[in-house]
């Protein structure tokens, strides 16, 4: 189904009760409510398979009838839910950039003191510590290099997927 340049993709979702999609235990009003956990993996493992560009949407088939207002609420519960969850993985997200700077800092001080430790040995006949003090400086910088290489692009893309989400058409079809 075209959608101006993007396609869009449904996801089918067959349930008794409407109910059955949020998660029983959260005493939170209908729309602020958490989706079921497993509702919340299927729905998240099917839009991670979507092509990038691919607009989500869901159809919800209600076995017992939904009231209008239900049909109502549900697209707003459904977004709220996704919107929430972006917004904590761009904390998290903030959280890690924050702890990757502060690492940078403490390696940088770090093998700047090594450095010249192993600078101050040279003048001794102490090799084999001098290059432990320099491998253990670049050891030091390590994990800030991890953070801002590598770990930081996939909470990015869960964040972008739950907007992606949130953004997606709901409706109930009888």
């Amino acid at each position: 189904m075209a959608q101006g340049d993007s396609r869009v993709e449904v996801l089918e979702l067959r349930v008794h009760e409407l109910k059955q999609l949020f998660d029983s235990m959260d005493p939170s009003p209908f729309r602020e409510r958490d989706l079921d956990p497993h509702a919340e993996e299927f729905i998240v493992g099917w839009a991670r398979e979507l092509h990038t560009g691919t607009t989500p949407a869901l159809t919800v088939r209600v076995e017992a009838g939904a009231s209008p207002e239900e049909a109502a609420l549900l697209q707003e519960a459904v977004s709220e839910f996704f919107r929430n969850r972006a917004q904590v993985k761009r904390r998290e997200l903030h959280r890690l950039l924050r702890n990757g700077r502060i690492s940078l800092l403490i390696g940088l001080a770090f093998i700047t003191v090594a450095l010249v430790v192993s600078e101050l040995m040279s003048e001794f006949r102490y090799g084999i510590v001098r290059e432990s003090v320099v491998i253990g400086a670049w050891v030091a910088l390590w994990r800030p290099l991890e953070i801002f290489l590598y770990d930081w692009w996939p909470i990015r893309a869960e964040a972008r997927l739950n907007d992606r989400l949130a953004a997606a058409r709901v409706e109930i079809a009888p």
